[in-house]
């Protein structure tokens, strides 16, 4: 998530939020546009028509319209760079009218379960969620942390191979090293042998054919031949096998009241709100041009996977001139924009008989039109049509002739499978050579800044705690055995479960720790937390024995990339009391079999624990994982360990 001649601030996560993004571009508005005596932004301004200039008709005669007036300016060039997401899709069957009998909102309305729910934020019932690619498992997975966290947060809250290595999930999926040179585009249609492969690769990934979570979710080999869809959540999976988000297959076919039918005649009861992930039609983010123009584009509203065939993977038609696209497809990247970007400035300002001779080759052999026509209905088309962004790039970077950048990869060792280092792809690679001196060293430090990313986590610990803490969710089988060496405290062995719950960050106890752990403010860190609460029996050596159950905090500091765990409040055991021990993950010493050790340490008065984890990995899910505490003090010497198993 980068422009090539930016660099993100120092500090800055790998995964960033919302406003952390917008200030990045705000930061490249400041520094590239707001500047130049040319530009100008109007903001709350809807483009109403565009004609064909008068006269000579070049140019482009835009109406516009805000605050209730209208005027007509007239451009050179048109670009649309609005988005692909015009309007909801809103199913047949359903209304989302304010007078319906439960709330009815888009996936890309929701916020929290308030502004769902109204003044039926107590309703007891389900929350249906039509739709299940991206936006429909990501907001599922949204709303059930939210549930999680208003039921096990303080009352009074208000939010603020075994030892694999892990990276952030680009660094694979966008590994030059992956795939032999040069380049073909690997997304449109998609053949069985190619969908068994690409399947595949996402089971090895997962570790799992994700029948552990359900047999809704289960890949079967028959569903191997079928085009692979990939959707993305930290928590959707655990929250699926936990029950709190339940499954349903088949389409939506209506309400009635607080009944959903589907058209394989399940009727889902008892729901109180709505959310539709069904997708966008961005149709209407073209609907100012005219319909001639329109039929030249090849507009077909029903395709709104591929509504527009364009040029040149997305960026013009040859047959109407000053007419361009950024970023007018299904998931686009920032790189390709970027590329969309130079390629329209580039064919615009030159002459048709100055064209250099590579971007003259390229359009000469370019068949994105044919291609997008012949893609409309194919039963097989990918999930991405244009989803193959190194693909892309090497396009654009061919046409436009940019050089691409290689840094040194020293220090990265060797994949083991192909024998070669991660080189992540990202735009940083595909510097402009006209570029100045300040961006030119911005697309450096990009470079240096993945380097250090993929280094750290090939060989460090760096990412672990993010990949235990998201790991955790749910409910697991603990066994404990302690042993005792004073009469006054008995041996014996632990039978229960422990239970991870999410909630939303709370603030108990880190005031107080913040300054002497280096922990940051809270306000600052934001993010989740897990109460966790075991319960079980005890049975001690001699027979006797009887219910035993602790609470704990555990918190992830996405700023400090750091895994902590916190006692409980004795008399508020939804609150978190003082700070038990940060854990402390260490590098494998004798390969990678054994899982990923750990290590803490807490002093209570005059006792000493000395706490040794083990997590031991099945792809990027824990499958099981132990504790072990050596206490020693005046009056305690023993030992427990405990090992948690799905």
């Amino acid at each position: 998530m980068q422009f090539s001649d930016h660099a993100w601030e120092d500090g800055a996560p790998q995964l960033p939020l919302a406003w952390q993004v917008g200030r990045y571009l705000e930061q490249y508005m400041s520094r590239y546009l707001s500047s130049h005596p040319d530009f100008s932004l109007h903001l709350n301004t809807r483009v109403v028509r565009a004609e064909r200039g008068d006269g000579d008709g070049s140019g482009w005669d835009v109406r516009l319209e805000s605050g209730g007036r209208e005027q007509t300016r007239h451009f050179e060039h048109l670009v649309v760079a609005s988005g692909y997401f015009g309007k909801p899709i809103t199913p047949e069957g359903v209304s989302i009218a304010p007078s319906a009998a439960i709330p009815v909102i888009h996936s890309s309305q929701y916020r929290d379960l308030k502004n769902l729910l109204g003044t039926r934020s107590s309703a007891k019932g389900k929350i249906l969620i039509v739709g299940g690619q991206m936006s429909g498992v990501e907001v599922a997975g949204t709303i059930a942390s939210h549930l999680s966290s208003a039921a096990n947060s303080p009352d009074d809250f208000s939010p603020k191979a075994a030892a694999a290595p892990f990276l952030p999930l680009d660094f694979s999926s966008y590994n030059r090293n992956n795939r032999p040179l040069p380049l073909v585009n690997t997304q449109g249609h998609v053949d069985e042998k190619t969908a068994q492969v690409v399947n595949g690769i996402f089971q090895n990934a997962l570790g799992t054919d994700q029948s552990a979570f359900s047999s809704l979710l289960y890949v079967d080999d028959a569903t191997k031949t079928q085009p692979p869809y990939l959707a993305v959540s930290d928590w959707y999976c655990d929250f699926v096998r936990s029950g709190l988000i339940s499954l349903s297959n088949g389409k939506f076919e209506s309400l009635g009241g607080n009944t959903a039918k589907l058209d394989n005649g399940t009727q889902i009861d008892d729901v109180v709100a709505i959310v539709l992930a069904t997708g966008f039609d961005p149709s209407p983010c073209v609907s100012y041009l005219p319909s001639k123009i329109l039929k030249t584009l090849n507009h077909s509203p029903q395709h709104t996977e591929q509504p527009l065939a364009l040029a040149f993977h997305g960026t013009h038609h040859p047959d109407v001139t000053g007419l361009g696209f950024v970023g007018f497809y299904r998931s686009p990247y920032w790189g390709v924009m970027q590329m969309q970007a130079r390629f329209l400035a580039q064919y615009w300002s030159t002459p048709i008989d100055a064209r250099p001779k590579a971007l003259e080759l390229k359009l000469k052999s370019d068949k994105s039109i044919q291609r997008t026509l012949d893609l409309r209905d194919d039963p097989r088309l990918s999930q991405f049509p244009m989803g193959d962004y190194p693909f892309l790039m090497q396009e654009f970077a061919e046409a436009l002739s940019i050089p691409r950048v290689d840094p040194s990869l020293s220090g990265i060792p060797m994949l083991s499978y192909n024998s070669l280092p991660l080189d992540m792809l990202t735009p940083a690679r595909y510097p402009s050579p006209s570029d100045d001196a300040s961006a030119k060293a911005d697309a450096e430090k990009l470079r240096q800044d993945t380097v250090h990313v993929a280094r750290d986590g090939l060989t460090t610990p760096r990412f672990m705690p993010r990949a235990v803490f998201r790991s955790l969710l749910g409910t697991w089988k603990l066994e404990r055995e302690l042993t005792s060496k004073l009469p006054t405290h008995p041996s014996g062995h632990f039978s229960g479960t422990a239970r991870f719950l999410l909630r939303d960050k709370t603030s108990d106890g880190l005031q107080c720790a913040r300054q002497g752990l280096g922990l940051s403010d809270p306000d600052e860190d934001g993010g989740m937390e897990y109460l966790y609460i075991e319960d079980g029996e005890f049975k001690t050596e001699q027979g006797f024995g009887f219910r035993a159950s602790r609470r704990y905090v555990w918190r992830y500091n996405e700023k400090e990339e750091s895994l902590s765990v916190w006692f409980a409040k004795p008399g508020d055991p939804k609150r978190a009391d003082y700070l038990f021990h940060e854990i402390e993950f260490l590098q494998p010493e004798n390969g990678r079999e054994k899982g990923w050790s750990a290590k803490a340490g807490h002093l209570c008065i005059d006792d000493y624990y000395d706490v040794k984890y083990n997590f031991a990995f099945q792809a990027v899910n824990l499958q099981n994982w132990s504790i072990e505490y050596t206490v020693k003090g005046p009056k305690k010497d023993y030992s427990i360990k405990g090992g948690y198993t799905r």
